[in-house]
């Protein structure tokens, strides 16, 4: 399994923009064990049939792979990386609108599944610096989220952005 997939190819950006397949993405992630579609599905209480489609267009785009084991059609499978990057020509050129729109879709969904019961936390700051010192401080964030991990623990979802004022034109 590689350390970071760089996604660097629209087929595979594509696949990212659809929430269910980010899900199917966290779920594989957050675990040491491969899953099959069926187990999957469970998890992410969704029917199989369903999610076959997603699993698949993830696996085409180099996302998921094929892991060892597995009995006649229920084919386990696991994340091809422990981290997923966006190549930054994808993002400047404009093709990563699903990816976000997926995003937001999941973040907008666990507000209003989590915020009654206090399990949803949310932060906007308005900081004066460079678009390269950002990228220095998200990187730093993301490493000192790998080193803080602790699989004992259940998954959290933690989703950022940066991006100038949206009265900047």
């Amino acid at each position: 399994m590689l350390e970071t997939l760089t996604v660097d190819r629209p087929d595979q950006l594509k696949a990212l923009g659809h929430p269910l397949r980010l899900r199917v993405l966290e779920e594989l992630g957050a675990r040491t064990e491969s899953l099959t579609n069926r187990e999957l599905a469970q998890r992410l209480g969704v029917d199989p049939g369903h999610l076959h489609f997603h699993v698949r267009m993830l696996h085409r785009a180099g996302l998921i792979e094929r892991a060892e084991g597995g009995q006649r059609r229920e084919k386990p499978y696991r994340t091809a990386a422990k981290a997923i990057r966006v190549a930054p020509e994808l993002t400047s050129a404009g093709l990563s609108g699903g990816l976000h729109a997926a995003m937001l879709d999941e973040v907008q969904n666990a507000f209003g599944k989590f915020a009654e019961q206090g399990r949803f936390r949310g932060a906007q700051v308005t900081v004066r610096l460079s678009v390269e010192e950002a990228r220095k401080l998200l990187r730093e964030f993301n490493t000192k989220l790998d080193e803080a991990e602790d699989e004992s623990e259940d998954t959290v979802v933690v989703t950022t952005f940066f991006h100038p004022p949206s009265s900047t034109t």
